[in-house]
């Protein structure tokens, strides 16, 4: 079995995982960490401390009435993408532990295709 690395949990959620193929499992916040394990497979789990996390990048559309997906940044390891059943209520209480300037919103489809066309053509 797994050791936590949370010694209190705030908040546990039925989650999924999008690293690879789509995992089901439970989303747990808690005083040290990000923390994500699996319903099927026990050795398949994702901690992630504060410590480590750079910034959360949150999917809104229709104006925040709708979060798909939030994504955690690391500082090593690069995009960890998450989803649950209540996110709003995840990002509340990951906004605890993470200063809300490092809590941002992605950039919608359109914004990217206009960056796309502005950039630097001599690059």
């Amino acid at each position: 079995m797994v050791q936590s690395l949370n010694t209190k949990s705030d908040l546990v959620v039925e989650g999924t995982s999008h690293l690879g193929l789509t995992d089901y499992g439970k989303i747990m916040v808690g005083d040290k960490g990000f923390e994500f394990y699996d319903d099927r497979d026990v050795s398949n789990y994702i901690q992630i401390p504060w410590t480590e996390v750079k910034q959360v990048v949150v999917s809104v559309m229709f104006g925040g009435k709708w979060i798909p997906r939030y994504a955690i940044e690391t500082k090593k390891n690069g995009m960890f993408t998450f989803s649950s059943r209540d996110p709003k209520r995840v990002l509340r209480a990951i906004r605890v532990y993470i200063k809300p300037e490092h809590i941002v919103k992605s950039l919608t489809f359109f914004q990217v295709v206009r960056r796309a066309f502005k950039r630097n053509p001599k690059k």
